[in-house]
């Protein structure tokens, strides 16, 4: 695996399972006794016309984007989680076998720019 190859599963496995996985609990919360706070919610969506709803679902996306693009940011360390001038870094390693790749390389692409171009 590599840094693409990475960017490409968080984009897929994490950033539009997470658009999916709240549009899903709008349409229908699961359980037998749900949050009422999200029954409220899932009664203002399904209210909501066909328009309206995808408009949701791209505000979904935005924020699942942000929230991944803001992670990669503090993994490549261009968005400082410290407040110390002496700061550390963050290294990122897929390990397989005997075989170590760092994903976060200074040296490379970066990951929060890689997302953009993410499929």
């Amino acid at each position: 695996m590599n840094a693409e190859d990475f960017v490409d599963a968080v984009h897929s496995e994490a950033q539009e399972a997470a658009t999916e996985d709240v549009i899903s609990l709008l349409e229908r919360p699961p359980g037998r006794r749900p949050d009422p706070k999200l029954v409220a919610l899932s009664q203002w969506f399904n209210a909501l016309s066909e328009e309206d709803k995808q408009r949701v679902h791209e505000v979904a996306t935005m924020a699942s984007h942000g929230a991944i693009f803001g992670i990669l940011n503090i993994i490549d360390g261009v968005r400082a989680i410290e407040d110390d001038v002496d700061r550390g870094a963050l290294e990122l390693r897929y390990v397989k076998g005997n075989k170590s790749t760092l994903l976060n390389d200074p040296n490379g692409p970066m990951l929060h720019d890689l997302l953009h171009n993410s499929p």
